[in-house]
């Protein structure tokens, strides 16, 4: 049997891939997928409508624009895909500005002769996550290596529970920390679906966010109202924009992260991306615990 031909066209199942070792079945991606830096080798087959210098604000003007008109943000090049003969094709369904949608596919594949296969992704919480991880490998044959790096995963999340709680044990009494993670400053929209679980798990409380709730909108008198306290902090996480570009000259996305005014002197800054955390990453999104942890002082 010739090795499947997978088209990855979002950002998190492209890590998925090549993590399970199908690197060189991977032979197209979108201009989103940036690691690992040999996913930036592959075909792109999907591009952004959105101009490489847009600021945050014009982008969401831009987004509202093409949604009420609906219109995708992507264009998919279909004579790139043809030429690539895929064998499956994984897309995700959550988020249509996010990253390409079945339906940005559709008028595309309804000229092949030979339809690929299209995987669907998605996940509302962390438990989605790692069940799309056997999926995917379930649908590439390889589950085994799936369930292998769902293991290694648990292992790490395993020690890092157990060291939350030695330090839970040691501040019995201590007030949860509120976080506030916002992953888009013009306008501020909070993080949303798996984000809030991920801050649950380090103890700390999302003061807006709730578990597989999409991301939504608030203003800066929203952040405001919930000041830091005796006992409590206000993570404010320096954000990368919307999309999921890599941070290149050929991005969509500013380089130069955005930042609000801090409700007060307390508030902390993420060290990172939050897209880390939010909308790419999944198998790195383990990866992004120990930072909250760090901002809790353990």
């Amino acid at each position: 049997m010739a090795p499947m031909r997978i088209v990855s066209l979002l950002p998190s199942a492209t890590e998925i891939l090549f993590a399970l070792g199908l690197d060189q079945q991977v032979v197209g991606v979108s201009h989103e997928c940036d690691f690992p830096q040999a996913a930036r080798s592959k075909t792109v087959v999907i591009h952004s409508r959105i101009p490489k210098d847009a600021s945050p604000s014009e982008i969401d003007r831009l987004v509202r624009e093409f949604s009420a008109r609906g219109e995708s943000v992507y264009f998919v090049d279909a004579e790139a895909l043809r030429s690539l003969s895929p064998d499956l094709i994984v897309t995700q369904d959550l988020c249509h500005v996010c990253a390409a949608s079945p339906e940005d596919l559709a008028s595309v594949l309804a000229n092949f002769e030979s339809k690929p296969e299209v995987l669907s992704l998605n996940p509302l919480d962390l438990g989605d996550v790692w069940r799309d991880i056997l999926l995917v490998g379930e649908q590439t044959f390889h589950p085994h290596a799936a369930e292998k790096l769902i293991e290694s995963i648990g292992e790490k999340l395993g020690v890092l529970e157990q060291e939350i709680q030695f330090a839970d044990d040691k501040q019995q009494g201590a007030d949860r920390p509120a976080v506030a993670f916002l992953e888009w400053l013009q306008p501020i929209y909070v993080g949303g679906h798996w984000v809030p679980g991920m801050i649950n798990f380090v103890g700390g409380h999302d003061v807006f966010g709730e578990p597989s709730r999409p991301s939504f909108r608030v203003t800066l008198d929203d952040v405001a109202r919930h000041p830091c306290r005796s006992k409590r902090t206000c993570l404010r996480a320096r954000c990368q924009q919307l999309f999921l570009a890599p941070r290149s000259s050929s991005s969509s996305r500013p380089r130069n992260s955005c930042q609000v005014a801090a409700p007060c002197h307390r508030c902390e800054q993420g060290s990172g991306s939050c897209d880390r955390a939010n909308r790419r990453g999944k198998t790195r999104r383990v990866g992004v615990v120990p930072t909250l942890c760090a901002h809790r002082g353990f």
